[in-house]
């Protein structure tokens, strides 16, 4: 990794973490397509856990009076399930499906609340959401759009939404980095050090989205949120499909 690149990469965390740090996602999806330009798949999701348990921990933290806790509190018991089973399975991802799955997510947030009505204030429907959830993030990386159709549809307001989400990325992160760590031997002592000058990035990233959020209504949030993660899922599918035609 070149200073260039890695003043890139410095430039891609800031903007990132504001982005998710307005709509509790979307900035974590942007970043892994970056890393997987330049990393190992594995190697790939591992660093972006590392910055996104940055991100998020500010986040969760500059948000930490509106956390659910009984909410996270069943989520952790999915999110613990899942990593267990992919465990036992011995799962390894490759670029392609990564991308695919990915891709397909945005589907999510457009499904019709009649067809699929999902709260992770409800204590069983939360630990499905860290199961699925969680699954997905150790999977594929990501699992932002998917904890989201949980989030989204109940009757906490966008401030409680982004609080619990961050505290759930904060733990689906940190599982996640373990999950990964023999994939990080390969970085080189210039690598980690870019990815620790990303830190104060990550969080002066997330600081000025929470800023911005609290100029957003409710409404803007939601929408917003859909439009941009569909462009993202596009992005990802293509690329994925693209992948599977050159095999």
């Amino acid at each position: 990794m070149s200073i260039w690149i890695g003043a890139a990469l410095v430039a891609a965390v800031f903007v990132t973490s504001t982005i998710s740090g307005i709509f509790g996602m979307a900035g974590g999806l942007i970043l892994l397509g970056i890393l997987l330009a330049l990393l190992p798949v594995g190697t790939a999701i591992a660093v972006q856990g590392m910055v996104q348990i940055i991100a998020n921990g500010s986040r969760a933290w500059f948000s930490r009076a509106w956390i659910d806790w009984r909410s996270l509190g069943f989520i952790v018991l999915g999110l613990a399930a899942a990593a267990i089973i992919l465990a036992i399975l011995r799962y390894t991802p490759d670029l392609a499906t990564v991308c695919i799955a990915i891709g397909l997510m945005p589907i999510l947030v457009w499904i019709p609340q009649r067809w699929l009505s999902l709260d992770a204030s409800r204590p069983h429907q939360a630990v499905i959401c860290g199961l699925v959830g969680g699954g997905l993030n150790l999977a594929v990386g990501v699992s932002g759009p998917t904890i989201d159709i949980f989030f989204i549809r109940t009757p906490m307001d966008r401030r409680t939404i982004i609080a619990t989400k961050a505290a759930t990325q904060v733990l689906s992160h940190a599982v996640k980095v373990v999950f990964y760590w023999n994939a990080t031997m390969v970085l080189t002592p210039i690598e980690w050090t870019g990815i620790l000058l990303a830190a104060p990035f990550a969080i002066g990233g997330t600081s000025f989205g929470h800023w911005i959020l609290q100029r957003l209504t409710d409404a803007n949030f939601r929408r917003w949120t859909r439009l941009i993660v569909t462009a993202i899922g596009i992005f990802y599918l293509i690329r994925g499909l693209s992948l599977l035609g050159a095999v």
